[in-house]
């Protein structure tokens, strides 16, 4: 049965989000609402935790996952980001935008597009999102909780702890979301490629 974990949108609890990044290091995969809906995140050490996301998502390994990151400081240490797709993907974030680029070498294997070499980042515009991730010191590995059948991911926490009850470990609690994914951008060969249309403006990537 999942941890319920009720969270102040806006102004977090630090006990509380103490208490969230210890289950995380633990291996727990836990449901969270970020600025385009909710998500499931997991540490990026966590091999199981993959696995279960795949899983739940009826997903098959060629699923881009996502490095959900505090800050450019982090994003820059996973993926590579030339001068020109540094100043476009700055410009956009925080914000509800998922970028797709080459991988550095810090990231696990498990988690790069098996051919592309490639992996998703993003920095997300949520107080809770952020304070967290702030907790942890590191990305965590996610995907937008959408499930089987749905196009929309999950905005409400309780619905998620009925739903979801008995296959993730945790649910934090923070108000209704916003019922949008994000929008991807592919910026994996220099230009930008709009794979998904979402909750961003694409507008400021069209050339």
């Amino acid at each position: 049965m999942a941890r319920y974990v009720d969270v102040h949108p806006d102004n977090p609890q630090p006990r509380v989000i103490a208490q969230v990044a210890a289950a995380v290091r633990d291996d727990a995969l836990i449901a969270y609402p970020t600025d385009s809906g909710y998500a499931l995140g997991t540490r990026m050490g966590n091999r199981d935790g993959r696995e279960r996301i795949l899983t739940i998502r009826g997903l098959d390994d060629k699923h881009h996952f996502t490095l959900m990151c505090s800050d450019f400081a982090q994003l820059g240490q996973f993926a590579q980001i030339s001068n020109s797709v540094f100043r476009a993907i700055r410009a956009a974030t925080p914000g509800p935008y998922t970028f797709i680029l080459p991988a550095t070498a810090e990231v696990p294997r498990r988690l790069l597009h098996p051919k592309k070499r490639t992996v998703g980042v993003r920095i997300p515009d949520h107080a809770v999102c952020q304070a967290l991730l702030s907790e942890l010191g590191e990305p965590m590995v996610s995907s937008s909780l959408i499930l089987p059948g749905e196009t929309e991911p999950r905005a409400l926490g309780w619905e998620i702890k009925e739903e979801l009850d008995h296959v993730v470990d945790l649910v934090i609690e923070a108000g209704e979301t916003l019922a949008e994914p994000t929008t991807v951008v592919d910026w994996s060969e220099g230009f930008p490629d709009i794979v998904r249309l979402g909750a961003g403006d694409v507008e400021r990537f069209e050339e």
